[in-house]
């Protein structure tokens, strides 16, 4: 979908921009392609700069809870440096990399919930402004596919996805919100955890594979999280048994070992979450912001269940994405850090 409105700094008979993406879902570091198609004015205008933002709807802890704002995580030129004639209409093709850690929003075709964007900006004459929105659909990479293929036949099932702001400690992350995924337990761990949050950080060798379980309380004993992080190979996916290492994860987990790859498992409190700078530490009392906003769906027998419990369908989403983004650009300094 296209939201296409005039160049509000330029007043009328200023020129349009509308943005097209090259149709299909992208993949984490993979190519963004398009069209950035101008009209001019009533006068000839020249344009210094065409630029690409990636935004994303991200949710905030803090000491007064959580609240939701929008993040840029990566900025493109891709033209500029020409006069636009009056009327002149003018087609400027594009083609960017994405980052590696950018969320995926889509599992088997079905929505996850995440809200990202392109946002298009136009400097002209000295004057800037966002002149053009349109939705970013990103599938996962095969090894994310796997790794949640493999959660799907061992029996768990999605629950929700959002975008937290800050990072995890101890990991290489490099963009200033990362993904979380709400797992419900396959039955033979429901007695021992309420859910599980899977978060992928690839990068062009592999990623990195941060589990937490939010673990039951016994009748002597409360409920705590507890984090394990694994690394994979982007290399060899298909000769790999996914459901039996994916399996032993869990296991590690649950349990409480020392985690794949050397690393040792860690109470959650006060080591790897940090939701940015607001002076509240670690804190995390096991919940989320609720259900996704996917429709409910069933991705296959041999799949991960895709499906929520409530929250806004992913029609829904197309159509308030544009909105949403533009009430909160004033707030972008803010998400950002």
């Amino acid at each position: 979908m296209v939201f296409k409105r005039l160049l509000g700094s330029l007043g009328v008979g200023g020129p349009t921009v509308d943005t097209v993406l090259d149709p299909g879902a992208v993949r984490p570091g993979g190519g963004l392609s398009g069209q950035v198609h101008l009209k001019g004015g009533d006068a000839d205008f020249d344009i210094e700069h065409i630029s690409l933002e990636l935004v994303a709807r991200v949710e905030a802890e803090h000491e007064e809870g959580e609240s939701e704002g929008v993040a840029v995580f990566e900025r493109f030129i891709v033209g500029g440096g020409f006069r636009l004639a009056a009327g002149e209409v003018r087609s400027v093709p594009f083609s960017v990399t994405l980052p590696w850690e950018t969320p995926i929003t889509e599992l088997y075709g079905q929505a996850l919930g995440i809200v990202l964007g392109v946002r298009t900006e136009l400097a002209v004459a000295g004057a800037k402004d966002k002149g053009d929105l349109d939705q970013l659909t990103v599938g996962p990479l095969p090894g994310q596919e796997a790794i949640l293929e493999a959660l799907g036949q061992l029996g768990f099932g999605f629950k929700s996805a959002d975008l937290e702001y800050g990072h995890i400690r101890g990991t290489g992350q490099q963009l200033p919100f990362y993904q979380e995924i709400e797992l419900t337990p396959a039955p033979q761990y429901a007695h021992q955890v309420n859910e599980i949050e899977l978060t992928f950080l690839a990068t062009p060798g592999g990623m990195e594979v941060i589990l937490e379980a939010d673990k039951r309380g016994g009748l002597f004993s409360e409920g705590h999280d507890t984090v394990t992080r694994f690394t994979v190979s982007h290399d060899g996916i298909e000769y790999q048994d996914w459901n039996a290492l994916v399996d032993g994860w869990i296991r590690q987990l649950v349990e409480h070992r020392a985690s794949y790859g050397s690393h040792s498992s860690h109470s959650h409190e006060g080591h790897y979450r940090h939701h940015g700078d607001h002076g509240h530490g670690d804190h995390h009392d096991g919940h989320r912001s609720g259900p996704g906003m996917g429709t409910v769906v069933a991705a296959g027998a041999a799949g991960l269940a895709v499906g929520v419990v409530g929250g806004m369908v992913a029609a829904e989403v197309v159509d308030e994405v544009g909105d949403f983004f533009e009430g909160d650009e004033e707030d972008e300094g803010d998400e950002e850090g």
